[in-house]
């Protein structure tokens, strides 16, 4: 599945803000088994379950930004890089940690540098992943193949307004209507 390819997720899984905190939780305990020496962010989103297990295993946190993304709007087919990995993971066992695997490219590219860079291991972390990610992240607080809403992406500010996030509703009117096409008769010839 490619990534962004909304219209074939089945159904919508809400992680609300009182529901973060146990997903996090879930990530802090099997970080903790690893005894992870830093925590890598990759930010933009990927930097709230970062900072959680960061805070919960009272690790460093660094951020790394890597993204098909431009002020929250898809700009390229893949995944750019826009900050780079702190030297500072050379013979450390980090955690790279990002909000969902998708396509599990984000994921890769980041866990490939910090190997690039000599750190001693690398365990890949989120909160949420999708079954069809390639690779899949070692560490995982929920698989899905839902169509998945963070609260920190539910509304945006604009034009003086809280509103939805235009991504998101679209994203539920392509769902929706491919599961209304999914429900009809077939056609009789």
């Amino acid at each position: 599945m490619r990534s962004y390819d909304y219209a074939n997720r089945i159904g919508v899984e809400e992680i609300t803000w009182e529901r973060f905190p146990a997903l996090a939780a879930r990530l802090s305990v099997a970080l903790a088994a690893h005894n992870v020496d830093m925590v890598l962010g990759i930010a933009r989103a990927g930097l709230f379950p970062a900072t959680a297990v960061a805070c919960a295993l009272r690790r460093e946190l660094y951020p790394v930004r890597v993204s098909r993304r431009v002020n929250d709007r898809v700009q390229y087919t893949r995944p750019v890089w826009h900050l780079g990995v702190t030297p500072g993971v050379a013979g450390k066992i980090v955690a790279v940690v990002d909000e969902i695997a998708d396509t599990g490219e984000t994921l890769a590219m980041v866990a490939n540098r910090v190997r690039e860079q000599n750190a001693r291991r690398v365990i890949t972390a989120t909160l949420v992943s999708h079954p069809w990610a390639d690779p899949a992240p070692d560490i995982t607080a929920l698989v899905t193949d839902a169509l998945v809403i963070f609260p920190w992406d539910k509304e945006v500010y604009e034009n003086g307004r809280w509103q939805p996030h235009p991504e998101l509703a679209e994203a539920l009117r392509l769902q929706k209507a491919a599961q209304s096409a999914a429900d009809l008769p077939p056609d009789k010839d």
